[in-house]
């Protein structure tokens, strides 16, 4: 497994990267496998559903061309299929930035290999992509360069790795591979503007330590690469009885965060999380606080019976 660690990290990297719309980010990315990954699709033995809200830079207005706070909805929902030899997912997202809605729905096919005392996965995904530009103020009216309420819809494909055990996970995904076109029409619809969908390469690992025996500590990374940035997500969460965690992250360049969440009924199937964002960067650009909620309800690993062939004397009789 040591070996193939460094093989999974180099597959990730080395993907051709292009320029285009930034993807949304996430406090609780610990939670949030299947929007990394495609690979994390039933890697948990356990059918899960799970949303987040993410409520950025809460009470920033645009000064023009509308906008104001980013707001984004993810819900993912994903489980083993053992006759499949693996899982399957689904991710549903609306990401609002400014005057641009995007919207995303895909599907995740994830073979699974056990490996050591784990299991990998190795997943791909398919997506249909909507972006939809608004109404924006050009300098110079009719100015052909300025989209104006149009949208365009694409196919897209993605990919990724995943590797889970009792101890330890990491994983990480390439969006776009496809390096689909997006065209916009202007305000006078003579012409058309064009965006190009850029790769977005993601990397995350948590380790879990046992502290005691009703405390456990979960370091945890996630980075993010794409053809103009680099930047990273790295934090710590600490969990009382396997019910109750508390944590605190540092975003590159943006924020640093607090998180707090409990799971609820039998077997923890309902987990519940919070996090508060700090603006600490470029401040004088952005609003202060950003809100996430995360709500995920999480099945009982299904259990495969298969009943034993029914033999009587009557069939060996009549034979």
């Amino acid at each position: 497994m040591k070996k193939l660690l460094p093989v999974i990290l180099l597959v990730l990297l080395c993907q051709p990267l292009l320029l285009a719309q930034q993807q949304p980010q996430f406090s609780h990315y610990g939670f949030n496998g299947m929007q990394i990954s495609p690979a994390y699709a039933g890697i948990t033995n356990r059918p899960e559903v799970m949303s987040i809200y993410r409520y950025q830079w809460l009470g920033y207005d645009g000064s023009f061309d509308g906008g104001g706070s980013p707001q984004t909805l993810l819900l993912t929902a994903h489980t083993p299929v053992r006759f499949l030899g693996g899982g399957i997912g689904v991710n549903l997202m609306r990401d609002r930035l400014g005057n641009t809605t995007y919207t995303n729905a895909a599907l995740s096919y994830s073979y699974h290999l056990n490996i050591g005392e784990g299991k990998l996965g190795i997943g791909v995904q398919g997506n249909v992509n909507n972006i939809k530009k608004g109404s924006y103020r050009a300098n110079d009216p009719g100015d052909n360069r300025v989209p104006y309420n149009s949208s365009d819809s694409k196919y897209d494909l993605g990919a990724g790795l995943w590797y889970e055990s009792d101890m330890f996970y990491i994983g990480g995904g390439v969006t776009n591979l496809l390096r689909s076109e997006y065209e916009f029409e202007d305000s006078t619809r003579t012409s058309a503007g064009r965006l190009l969908g850029e790769n977005h390469v993601y990397i995350t690992a948590g380790y879990n330590m046992p502290l005691t025996n009703d405390l456990e500590l979960t370091p945890m990374a996630l980075f993010k690469h794409d053809r103009e940035t680099f930047s990273f997500d790295a934090g710590a969460r600490l969990t009382y009885a396997e019910k109750y965690w508390a944590g605190l992250n540092y975003r590159h360049e943006e924020a640093v965060s607090a998180l707090v969440g409990l799971s609820l009924f039998a077997d923890n199937a309902l987990r519940v999380g919070y996090a508060f964002d700090f603006t600490t960067f470029n401040t004088e650009a952005k609003a202060p606080i950003s809100h996430e909620v995360m709500v995920s309800y999480r099945l009982p690993e299904p259990v495969v019976r298969f009943r034993p062939p029914i033999r009587t004397p009557r069939y060996y009789l009549s034979r």
